[in-house]
């Protein structure tokens, strides 16, 4: 059973990934991330429906094929993180697997605020797992930032030393592994909506640049810190997700026609500049509250909210107004747990109530 349901929600999480992302705009990638997120087995170049681009890509750096997969694993991983508390929780709907693809997350696939996070998150997460499997010698033709060594400031008593991580290589792999399936999808012109996951892509890379940080540690008698060697390396992955998801917060709508650059859809804010990190839709979210088979939405029926909080997390505004049920749930474990001489250990049998509420 548990080999079992874990197969189950690896297969739920590919769904919805490729519904997100779909096999037009090269989201399939994220087939890779199936053995990383608990799958049967690992996947190689031809097991998952990738382009031909980035097969051939797969073939030619057969030693980043992990990195691939755990940059697939960390974007989904932060994307269900960020929003859990939610209407939309990144998650597909129970039946997801049962359903033609084409059918789930039809609205999430066509230019949403939700689908720029994916596609931001996930090119992020290639970037920074890529970058890691660099700095820590498994790939052969990257390796630490050695343009850095040798640097620093003798008068402030630091210089350039240790590994620093090499975002160059990672940025560089993720733009030629998946911005060509998206630039091959299509030979319209005009077409903002392919031209907006391209600029999401980005931002999501330019996150991952944009919180690079320094690192130092201190050299000298007794600890004085005479002299510090500082390197340059990534941010958590977990503080990029938070960057993200206030780029998501403040997203622009764009204009689906494409004239030479993205514009916005507001004619009165078009001066305003787009920065590369900001995250861009076309089409307004759709209604996550109530369940839609169409389009793949779950709806938020049955989801556990919190009663005492006014955030999206409380049960007035996850549960759409449509109030809450609540059922008493019991906890049984050991507590109290002392050392008996000589030699075992006696625990007291616990038993607490606990409140859950689901929404209507």
């Amino acid at each position: 059973m548990g080999r079992g349901a874990a197969i189950g929600r690896s297969l739920l999480r590919a769904a919805m990934l490729l519904a997100l992302c779909p096999g037009a705009a090269g989201g399939t990638w994220m087939w890779l991330g199936i053995a990383a997120a608990g799958g049967p087995e690992k996947p190689g170049c031809s097991s998952p429906p990738l382009s031909p681009g980035q097969q051939e890509l797969c073939r030619q750096k057969p030693e980043l094929v992990p990195a691939i997969r755990e940059g697939a694993r960390l974007g989904l991983q932060e994307c269900r993180s960020q929003f859990r508390h939610e209407r939309w929780d990144c998650r597909p709907p129970p039946a997801a697997p049962r359903r033609p693809p084409a059918a789930f997350g039809q609205q999430l696939s066509s230019g949403t605020k939700e689908s720029a996070f994916v596609y931001a998150v996930t090119a992020a997460g290639l970037v920074h797992a890529v970058t890691r499997s660099c700095s820590a010698g498994n790939v052969t033709e990257c390796s630490c930032d050695t343009k850095l060594q040798g640097g620093g400031s003798a008068s402030e008593g630091w210089h350039w030393g240790g590994c620093s991580d090499d975002i160059h290589y990672g940025m560089a792999f993720s733009r030629s592994f998946l911005d060509a399936p998206i630039r091959n999808a299509s030979g319209k012109s005009g077409n903002g909506l392919l031209a907006m996951n391209l600029h999401n892509n980005e931002a999501g890379r330019q996150a991952v640049a944009k919180l690079m940080s320094v690192d130092c540690r201190c050299h000298g008698v007794s600890g004085s810190c005479a002299v510090k060697t500082c390197w340059k390396t990534m941010s958590s992955f977990e503080k990029i997700g938070r960057f993200l998801k206030d780029k998501y917060e403040n997203s622009i709508q764009v204009s689906d026609k494409l004239k030479k650059k993205l514009r916005r859809k507001e004619k009165s804010q078009r001066k305003i500049p787009i920065q590369k990190e900001d995250l861009l839709y076309v089409n307004k979210s759709p209604n996550y509250c109530v369940e839609d088979q169409k389009l793949g939405i779950p709806g938020t029926q049955g989801r556990e909210c919190n009663r005492t909080s006014d955030g999206p997390d409380g049960c007035n505004l996850l549960c759409c107004g449509r109030g809450y049920n609540t059922h008493v749930v019991r906890h049984v474990e050991r507590c109290e747990c002392k050392f008996v001489w000589c030699c075992y250990v006696r625990c007291r049998r616990c038993e607490t109530m606990t409140d859950v509420h689901t929404c209507k």
